[in-house]
């Protein structure tokens, strides 16, 4: 099975492993985990301006831990961008990282791997890390 993993549990599956026990008993069973773009671009922003602490610079600490832990990197394909017009708009829910991983999630049928509370409200199978 293919799972998309939101950028926290992305985080924690390389910091905090004890809140990410399914992911992991989930990856050990030889699921494939994957990595959007998406996320690579949210760590990427959120790093500069000190809203994320990493121990090495996002361009050296996203790749090595791709390659580390087996994850799979997936490009934001055209498809993806588009069915973001698809999700319902929420006024409490705008954040364009989240809707461009459930929209990828929707347009590849996958679940995704989230703690995030907004992430119910939409048409997404949904797992907790």
């Amino acid at each position: 099975m293919r799972l998309l993993l939101d950028t926290h549990p992305f985080l924690w599956l390389h910091g905090d492993r004890q809140r990410v026990p399914h992911l992991i008993s989930l990856l050990e069973e030889g699921n494939d985990g994957l990595v959007s773009a998406a996320t690579v671009w949210e760590i990427a922003i959120k790093y500069p301006l000190g809203k994320l602490t990493l121990p090495e610079t996002p361009d050296t600490f996203i790749p090595s831990r791709i390659r580390a832990s087996g994850l799979t990197a997936v490009p934001v394909t055209h498809a993806h961008a588009l069915a973001v017009s698809e999700l319902p708009t929420f006024d409490d829910h705008r954040d364009p990282f989240d809707r461009l991983l459930i929209a990828t999630a929707r347009v590849e049928t996958i679940p995704i791997v989230s703690v995030n509370p907004a992430f119910p409200r939409y048409d997404v199978e949904l797992m907790r890390p």
